[in-house]
């Protein structure tokens, strides 16, 4: 049993009387009686531990804190358990990571330990920052939901952002706990001259004034959090996993209808529990990522003097975004290397008080770029898309840098950009993703950016060929441009050794939801041609290292990230030697017990070595998924592998045990089912099982069935059969709602074969080369 607080953003009210407000501050003095067995941690340092007796004569134990800071109520806190910790002192700040007995008595929060110091330490360094506690604790929560939380001298955690097994060679995880660690010091910090520490400001020592500009602290928390990690970890390129994880999925994100602005306006939110829809990655992703073009345009030097002034001005104190365009605006009129097209205010309103973001088009023959808001054109939406943003655009012509351009309206001619007849002169935008927008480029500029790829692909930074494939794709799915004009762009991806931009492309043109339906479609042969021919080289060097080398991978973050959907891609597309690496390492796993597949492929291997083999590799992977003693992560693995099977019995067989009480719960049988039905062959076995016990799933298992799920994973042969399963199975309103999804998946899955059937030309006229 154990006790830990979460107060933000409006729980303080439920623990003691408060006016629970950001903007109201306060010292507090907090005193907790609990039994002698546990300790009790709270944001000061413990002054006094005394004892007491009830009328019961039961004794317990009352730990008194100093009194804090002064703070916001939603930054109080305490935890009362029975953990150990580990400590250090650097610089005179006691530093403590409290977790389960088991995790630190086997080093599980050795990692955390020794990089929480030095975070600190690199922050005062280079930024002359002081801490205001004498004390720092780290708590490892069994279960937090939150994940993490900034509460001044406790931070709290989710286990699984603090802990780190000694056994686990790979850096994969040691990213997520760097990242996570720096993020939540940044809160802390109280800053004589200000750096990094900038999100202190948007924090605990300076706290926006209300909820509504939330992403003052998340968002530049979630920005800076990278420079703090990116120290302790050096070798694992944090800036290119910066764009791969902040900015690239909040791009997918924030196009979709009723997504809000970054900043909202105070009379929008209405009650608590929509402050809690505030947490999300519009606030911490685009945040970061307005963040990031804010930093650029101004130059980093620029950014930290403003940020600076604001500082000292707004010390335990609140501030609103006006505040900061404010600071920012006093530098950059104080100084005449930066020029603006307009108000600092003007510029960053168009970006945090406006929903969505920028398509940028470019004309080259004339020079010309237009904006419009980015939406999906497939739909028929009563929404005006009239936004115009101020737009920084960064550029290279030829490979060379070019200064900064300036879009300040909804079309605009730069000279400087009309190209000659050359197809060698070429034109990039957005630069290494240095602003937050996507570009559609015309058909000659598309068409000489994938002359330069074929021919020297180095010559475009590795963040911006992964930002063209995804704009591409984005701009096809959205309907501003055709697919062939996306698939051009893959046809040098023989020369493209970087994996995270390999992982885009077999994102867009092998998802995982569809895999059933392009193996069962014509497009099938062709993509495996025409992919395996420049898979290969990238396929070959991996597959060298996990057999020969694995250790080599141990700083490559991207290839722990995205090696799994490489080699799943490279299985299913029957390539021998993926099938036969997958079958080789099962079998050493089943005649090694002790053996560990490696984590980085794992789910791969145990798919195709169980559907390489036969009921003899089933049993195992059924055996090791019983074992009392697997882990979570190994069970899913197994759990999906068990529908990898290749023999229509052993489905069979394996969708029968999901009927099993004993073995599994309702929403497993479901997941069962539905892993069953995604692969090619499994598709009718798991469709029949599902009608000839339906009364009895119907009746066992009620709503966790996915029988409204089925439509998702369905063909255009089944729709009737579907149709008439729903009519006899069905009461009236469910009827009602299943028939409108099964009428929107015709849709989409006639708008799928037309776009597969477009593909499948494209693929014909190009396989060769």
């Amino acid at each position: 049993v154990m006790i830990a607080s979460q107060m933000e953003p409006t729980y303080a009210r439920t623990v003691y009387p408060c006016f629970d407000e950001p903007a109201m501050k306060a010292t507090f003095n907090i005193r907790i009686i609990h039994d002698p067995s546990y300790v009790a941690l709270s944001n000061m340092p413990a002054v006094d531990v005394s004892e007491m007796k009830d009328e019961n004569g039961s004794v317990w134990t009352i730990t008194t804190f100093n009194t804090s800071l002064r703070m916001s109520t939603y930054l109080t806190a305490f935890v009362i358990c029975d953990f150990d910790y580990v400590t250090r002192t650097e610089r005179g700040n006691e530093i403590r990571i409290w977790a389960r007995k088991e995790a630190v008595k086997n080093g599980y929060v050795d990692y955390a330990l020794n990089i929480t110091g030095p975070i600190f330490s690199f922050l005062e360094d280079l930024l002359n920052i002081s801490y205001p506690l004498p004390k720092t604790d780290l708590v490892a929560l069994p279960n937090f939901e939150t994940g993490a939380m900034e509460n001044w001298g406790l931070m709290t955690f989710q286990e699984s952002a603090l802990m780190y097994l000694p056994s686990d060679k790979f850096t994969g995880r040691k990213a997520v706990i760097a990242v996570t660690t720096s993020h939540e010091i940044a809160h802390q910090a109280r800053g004589k001259q200000f750096g990094i520490l900038s999100l202190s400001w948007f924090g605990n020592l300076v706290t926006m004034n209300w909820w509504n500009d939330l992403w003052l602290k998340e968002g530049l928390a979630s920005y800076f959090e990278y420079l703090g990690a990116a120290f302790v970890e050096p070798k694992l390129s944090l800036g290119k996993v910066f764009h791969d994880h902040i900015i690239q999925p909040i791009l997918r994100e924030d196009n979709e209808v009723g997504v809000r602005s970054l900043s909202t306006s105070e009379d929008k939110i209405e009650g608590s529990s929509f402050l809690m829809s505030l947490f999300d990655r519009i606030t911490y992703n685009k945040g970061a990522s307005i963040t990031w073009m804010l930093s650029n345009f101004l130059t980093e030097k620029l950014f930290i003097r403003a940020l600076n002034s604001y500082l000292k001005t707004f010390s335990f104190s609140n501030a609103n975004q006006d505040d900061l365009w404010t600071h920012i605006q006093l530098v950059v009129d104080a100084q005449d290397e930066v020029q603006l097209p307009t108000s600092v205010k003007k510029i960053m309103d168009s970006w945090t008080c406006q929903n969505g973001f920028p398509v940028l088009t470019l004309n080259l023959s004339t020079g010309t770029i237009s904006q419009e808001q980015f939406h999906n054109l497939h739909e028929n939406s009563t929404d005006t898309y009239n936004n115009t943003w101020i737009v920084p655009i960064s550029w290279m012509r030829n490979g060379s840098s070019q200064p900064l351009l300036w879009l300040d309206k909804s079309s605009k001619m730069f000279p400087e950009m009309q190209v000659l007849e050359s197809e060698y002169d070429w034109i990039l935008l957005n630069v290494n993703l240095s602003g937050y927008y996507r570009v559609n480029y015309d058909q000659l500029s598309l068409k000489r950016l994938a002359h330069v790829l074929e021919h020297d692909p180095k010559a475009i930074p590795a963040v911006s060929r992964l930002q063209l494939i995804d704009d591409v794709f984005a701009l096809t799915q959205f309907g501003y441009i055709q697919i062939e004009s996306a698939l051009e762009l893959t046809k040098y991806l023989a020369r493209e050794d970087e994996i995270s931009v390999w992982n885009m492309v077999l994102l867009n043109l092998v998802p995982e939801i569809l895999e059933s339906t392009l193996k069962n479609h014509e497009v099938y042969p062709l993509l495996k041609k025409y992919l395996l021919k420049r898979m290969l080289p990238i396929y070959h060097y991996y597959a060298g290292l996990i057999r020969q080398n694995i250790d080599a991978l141990e700083n490559d973050y991207f290839a722990q990230v995205y090696l799994e959907k490489l080699f799943g891609t490279a299985c299913w597309l029957d390539l021998q030697d993926c099938l036969d690496l997958s079958s080789e390492l099962y079998a050493k796993w089943m005649n090694i017990p002790e053996y560990n597949i490696p984590s980085l492929i794992r789910r791969t291997i145990c798919c195709y070595g169980v559907a390489m083999g036969s009921d003899k590799e089933w049993n195992f992977a059924w055996d090791m998924y019983n074992q009392t003693n697997s882990t979570k992560e190994d069970k899913d693995i197994l759990f999906f592998a068990l529908s990898c099977a290749r023999e229509s019995w052993l489905l069979y067989r394996y969708l029968q045990y999901g009927l099993n009480d004993t073995l599994f719960s309702s929403n497993r049988t479901s997941d069962i089912i539905l892993h069953v039905m995604a692969t090619d062959i499994g598709h009718r076995i798991a469709w029949e099982f599902v009608t000839e016990n339906w009364p009895l799933l119907s009746e066992r298992y009620g709503e966790h069935l996915p029988s409204i799920k089925l439509h998702k994973l369905t063909s255009h042969t089944y729709f009737f059969q579907l149709q008439a399963f729903y009519n006899a199975t069905l009461e009236e309103n469910e009827r009602e709602d299943t028939t409108a999804l099964l009428e929107s998946a015709k849709s989409e899955n006639a708008e799928r074969r037309k776009l597969l059937m477009q593909i499948a030309y494209w693929l014909q006229e190009n396989i060769d080369d």
